[in-house]
């Protein structure tokens, strides 16, 4: 099982924070987030990962190699991380997990390592965790039937009939990583679709078959850093 994690946003919500540090190494009680997140993988046994860097990239390269050579952590550039979106940044990442099992995780998460584990021992080959809590407009919600597949992923699918928020981790199986990267050349290469979220991809691949499970893990803590509010709420908490 590999990791991928997507870091190359600019994180203009969380200026001034991020004028001159990327989000995922803002510190929540003296760790990073991204240090959070390795740990979380490699307390779970996944060591070899990849990170899709583009905002400020070598100071989250400086930071990861001076605090895990022990580990193997590849490193991808965006180069046009101020004009595309996550899709793009997982595009990338082809040649490291395509045709292979991953887990992939959004860089501003703060999250307990007990997801990941949850995630791996779900038997479920694609499987993603999930939050019920009250919905918005602003959270990439699911909508899914009786036998836990997720039927619509999506900021803008009805509030009324989802059932929880995605957290933005996800483990795929190599069967689906083939099929994912396929439906991304469609989407970039042909379609100039760079600029969305990877979940719209997601959503393309349902009627072709290819489908996550979601697991309820409304009761292990994870919270997105979207803001300067989120960080005001979390930057001295003990997870």
């Amino acid at each position: 099982m590999k990791a991928v994690i997507l870091a190359a946003g600019i994180a203009s919500r969380l200026r001034p924070l991020t004028d001159n540090t990327p989000k995922c190494l803002l510190k929540i009680n003296g760790k990073t987030l991204l240090q959070r997140t390795i740990d979380n993988f490699v307390e779970n046994g996944i060591t070899e990962l990849l990170i899709v860097t583009g905002y400020l990239q070598q100071m989250i390269i400086d930071f990861v190699t001076k605090n895990y050579p022990q580990i193997s952590i590849k490193f991808i550039e965006n180069r046009d991380y101020s004009t595309t979106n996550n899709i793009y940044s997982l595009f990338l990442a082809e040649d490291f997990v395509c045709g292979e099992d991953f887990i992939l995780s959004d860089s501003d998460i703060l999250f307990s390592k007990d997801i990941i584990f949850a995630l791996l021992a779900d038997k479920s080959s694609n499987v993603l965790a999930m939050n019920r809590h009250e919905l918005g407009e602003e959270e990439i919600k699911i909508i899914s039937d009786e036998n836990r597949n997720v039927l619509e992923i999506s900021k803008i699918c009805s509030i009324e009939k989802a059932i929880g928020e995605s957290v933005g981790l996800e483990k795929m199986s190599a069967e689906y990583s083939v099929a994912l990267f396929k439906e991304l050349h469609q989407m970039i290469e042909k379609e100039g679709l760079n600029n969305v979220f990877y979940e719209k991809c997601f959503e393309r691949l349902i009627p072709q078959g290819y489908l996550f499970k979601y697991l309820d893990t409304t009761d292990f803590f994870s919270m997105e850093i979207d803001t300067v509010e989120d960080y005001e709420k979390v930057k001295d908490m003990k997870i």
